[in-house]
């Protein structure tokens, strides 16, 4: 009678088993501080906005479906504070990704006194929005800003503050924000600058290229990446910008600077309308994320087509 011996097991499957959910046993505290701060919050946001829920009024609080946001869809307060964003995050990140590349350029040359003027470069970034409207603030003010020195020089008159109209209100708010976005550009662009070979600039020098060949051949190829990622944070970051314009103009005149983030905080903290607050938080939540995919996509069929 023939005895079958059954294959004994491998040694090592324990340790291949062990070695397979060892990464997943270690990224689980990370995935579940992700879901407790980020999807719990989202969670929550979707909640609320399909209720009427004001803390002050708790008498009208109930499940209104999609009430909030068939209010939303007919609010022009809405639809106004919309087009604004959509004008500051065009006007800003247009402005400190062309401003911040040029003072990168301009910072990575060898100079007398670079670090100092680096330093300087950078400072902005440093400072809180809180603190940059202060500083701001008392630029713009009639009676201590330049509009004081400006009138006694003949231009303008005295006791006007660009903060006054809407018009030079949102100019007025655009510098202010220039100053403090402009470094995070130069910041990101000169790491990306320093790390380019010296070698391609001396062949293309050799070979006769000029200044601007040389930036547009050698320079801008390099930077896209940097390019690409910095411009999709700040202009996410800008969609959000609520302390600068918050306590510069308040939203103001009226609601000239009022942004959408703006117009929530608004809601949620003045008139305690948390729901209809939440329903524009998702549609500003919507607004961002199809941005980015699209924005992302743009990118990569222009890389594409030109490798």
């Amino acid at each position: 009678m023939a005895v079958l011996n059954a294959p004994a097991p491998a040694r090592g499957a324990p340790r291949r088993r062990r070695e397979r959910w060892t990464p997943y046993l270690l990224i689980a505290p990370t995935g579940l501080l992700v879901a407790v701060f980020l999807l719990y919050p989202i969670g929550s946001v979707v909640y609320y906005s399909l209720y009427s829920y004001n803390v002050v009024k708790p008498w009208n609080n109930g499940f209104v479906g999609l009430g909030n946001y068939v209010t939303m869809v007919e609010d022009t307060q809405f639809w106004r504070s919309l087009v604004f964003t959509g004008q500051w995050v065009f006007v800003e990140v247009g402005l400190q990704l062309v401003l911040g590349l040029a003072l990168a350029l301009v910072i990575n040359e060898t100079f007398v006194g670079r670090a100092v003027a680096r330093a300087l470069a950078f400072a902005p970034w440093a400072v809180s929005g809180v603190l940059t409207t202060t500083i701001w603030l008392l630029m713009y003010s009639p009676t201590t800003g330049i509009g004081r020195y400006l009138a006694d020089a003949g231009v303008g008159s005295y006791g006007t503050s660009p903060l006054a109209q809407a018009g030079s209100a949102f100019w007025a708010a655009v510098v202010a924000e220039l100053w403090r976005g402009i470094p995070f550009f130069a910041i990101l662009i000169l790491a990306d600058l320093q790390s380019i070979p010296r070698d391609l600039y001396e062949s293309a020098e050799v070979d006769g290229a000029g200044r601007f060949r040389r930036f547009w051949s050698i320079t801008l190829p390099h930077l896209r990446t940097a390019i690409v990622i910095s411009t999709l944070l700040r202009a996410v970051w800008e969609f959000n910008n609520v302390d600068l314009l918050y306590t510069l103009t308040g939203g103001g005149p009226g609601n000239a600077t009022t942004t959408l983030p703006l117009f929530v905080a608004r809601l949620a903290i003045d008139a305690k309308e948390f729901g209809y607050g939440s329903a524009l938080t998702m549609a500003g939540f919507v607004i961002l994320a199809l941005f980015s995919v699209t924005y992302l996509w743009l990118v990569r069929v222009g890389r594409d087509q030109n490798p």
